[in-house]
């Protein structure tokens, strides 16, 4: 079972370590990491560069409206995402207990939406519209 692993992060943290505390933190993530991914659970994973180069869109009045930055004001931000393969919620709990990124922000765990059947019969109506 795939589950999302959100990383989060003060906006600071990073830069507010010596370069030797930073090296020692990153080198033990991936690491860990590493150890996830020889095991089989570490499906992906991606490292997000601060908010101040994101942008939200919305929906709104008919279009899409583009937005700087984050769509909330938070102390923490995302900092990455995992996506873990566990066999249940208290294993990847187990398994992200573990790791050292824990140790600088809070991580949130959900279990990934199976759209599998959803996508399929969407095909499958798209494939045969309407009327035909």
């Amino acid at each position: 079972m795939k589950f999302i692993c959100l990383g989060y992060i003060a906006e600071n943290r990073l830069t507010s370590m010596s370069e030797s505390e930073r090296n020692a933190m990153m080198d033990a993530c991936f690491a860990y990491d590493e150890l996830l991914r020889e095991n089989g659970q570490f499906v992906a994973g991606e490292a997000l560069q601060g908010p101040r180069g994101a942008v939200t869109l919305r929906w709104a009045d008919g279009h899409v409206m583009v937005t700087d930055g984050p769509y909330a004001e938070t102390k923490e931000q995302l900092g990455g995402i995992l996506v873990l393969e566990a066999r249940d919620l208290n294993h990847a709990v187990e398994l992200m207990s573990r790791h050292p990124g824990v140790k600088a922000g809070p991580f949130e765990i959900r279990p990934a939406a199976d759209l599998s059947e959803l996508i399929r019969t969407s095909k499958e109506r798209r494939s045969h519209p309407a009327g035909e």
